[in-house]
């Protein structure tokens, strides 16, 4: 029996060879069947994508995704020419907290597809690639979650969290006796705050295609900071 939390999984390739043989979507078997990275693959030798959702709210459960922007990248290009956005037809009604924060209204969304017909080009961008997200609380549940709403089946993937390597870099910068006596705390590591620390540029936020391109960025930045190109993949995903 494989778990069904992330956390909980120690082998991913095997998870996806399992995975293909029980899944009944097409779609997801294709996805699956596409395997992923050896666990010890060197991170300069890998092909990731940076994936960005915008949603009608913070809820995996009573939300739905209504923005999707996505954009390949490895260690030293980002690859902008292939990038993807698309609009999505929201599976509950816009919060009007949601629309001041992401800007995308009743008339953006009158003529979006549905996911289930956009989701082989999703899933085909997405496969045998690594993701990179910068809160994997979004991108992984929504997308599951979504799934499970609109085809009877959910997707579980490995991901890499920037926000989660700035903050346990944060909590490293600031612990310690010394660190407290000085008022040192770890600082946001919020997508836009965390890019200016690195040195890169502001961009608008709240939108999925310029956030994935900013996660892109940043993740390339994190790993020259604070990795080695030749680390493990196996260090970073979850």
């Amino acid at each position: 029996m494989f778990p069904h939390s992330p956390q909980e999984i120690l082998n991913w390739s095997s998870f996806f060879d399992h995975k293909f043989q029980i899944s009944k979507d097409k779609r997801l078997k294709n996805f699956y069947k596409a395997g992923t990275y050896d666990e010890d693959t060197p991170l300069n030798e890998i092909d990731f994508v940076a994936l960005d959702f915008e949603t009608t709210g913070l809820d995996a459960n009573q939300n739905s995704i209504i923005s999707i922007g996505l954009v390949p990248f490895t260690l030293n290009r980002i690859r902008c020419r292939e990038s993807q956005h698309w609009f999505v037809k929201a599976q509950d009604s816009l919060e009007e907290n949601s629309v001041v924060i992401h800007g995308i209204t009743h008339s953006d969304l009158q003529d979006a597809p549905d996911l289930r017909r956009i989701l082989v080009k999703v899933l085909d961008a997405l496969a045998g690639k690594v993701v990179v997200v910068h809160y994997r609380r979004i991108e992984r549940d929504f997308f599951d979650i979504n799934l499970k709403n609109l085809i009877g089946e959910g997707i579980v993937f490995p991901v890499v969290d920037t926000m989660q390597i700035e903050g346990n870099y944060q909590q490293e910068q600031s612990k310690g006796l010394i660190n407290w006596l000085k008022g040192k705390r770890p600082e946001s590591i919020r997508l836009a705050t965390t890019r200016l620390r690195y040195g890169l540029p502001a961009y608008p936020p709240h939108h999925a295609l310029t956030d994935a391109i900013a996660t892109a960025e940043l993740f390339q930045a994190q790993i020259r900071h604070h990795f080695s190109v030749n680390d493990p993949i196996r260090q970073l995903w979850q």
